[in-house]
């Protein structure tokens, strides 16, 4: 156990960890960000309040449950490190780590009460090659793996590979995503309570073509989580 803790230790000397979010060091028991930039994570806390902005934006569109976003993110804050690092610079255990944190302040009040099943959304299977993860399927996985709840990859699939969302109007992000989803197993959907996870929430246009394809292939409640909130 001591020489465990001796190359610990002297792996941690040649190869320092850091926060994703300050880059200072971590300590031990700190998990990629450390405990300051923890506690002042912009939270939205909207998991505890009813009818909160995330909720709202698919009010007319499609029916869901409940819906909440870990973080605020805004441009030029040090906290879009962990967005970027996760989807863009192969930090796919960031994902689980910031999954993890989430199901402990959900499971604290009664967000996930109920929910059967979780659901990333889906990347396409060529996307998904080049990236070599899904950085949705990531969160999901820490959520899962901190609440007991099962998650389900094969349910929902991506048929089409669609271009980046990035920099495109709110029009295009919605003809960008339409029709790209698809049920492959509706009946094991039957009556379940699905909470759909996704990383970044900006104009809501992937998570609404999610959510009405599996409205619209099986009788399901539909809640949704992101990590950030644009």
């Amino acid at each position: 156990m001591n020489m465990i803790r001796w190359i610990d230790s002297f792996f941690n000397i040649l190869f320092p960890r850091s926060c994703v979010v300050c880059n200072g060091g971590l300590v031990k028991g700190e998990e990629l960000i450390c405990t300051m930039c923890n506690s002042r994570m912009p939270r939205t806390n909207y998991h505890l309040q009813a009818d909160n902005e995330v909720e709202q934006r698919f009010w007319g569109k499609v029916e869901i449950e409940r819906a909440t976003s870990y973080f605020f993110y805004t441009k030029g804050s040090d906290y879009r490190h962990i967005l970027f690092k996760l989807k863009y610079h192969g930090y796919k255990e960031l994902g689980e780590v910031m999954g993890r944190y989430m199901a402990k302040e959900l499971l604290a009040s009664d967000f996930l009460q109920g929910v059967d099943l979780i659901i990333p959304v889906p990347l396409h299977s060529k996307k998904k090659k080049v990236r070599g993860y899904n950085q949705s399927e990531c969160i999901a996985l820490g959520l899962s793996h901190a609440s007991g709840i099962p998650m389900d990859l094969s349910a929902l699939v991506r048929m089409v590979d669609s271009n980046t969302q990035t920099r495109k109007s709110v029009f295009e992000r919605w003809e960008n995503v339409k029709d790209v989803f698809q049920v492959s197993s509706p009946e094991r959907l039957e009556g379940k309570h699905i909470l759909l996870v996704d990383d970044v929430l900006t104009t809501g246009a992937t998570l609404l073509s999610c959510a009405t394809v599996l409205a619209a292939s099986s009788s399901v409640k539909i809640s949704i989580v992101t990590l950030a909130v644009a």
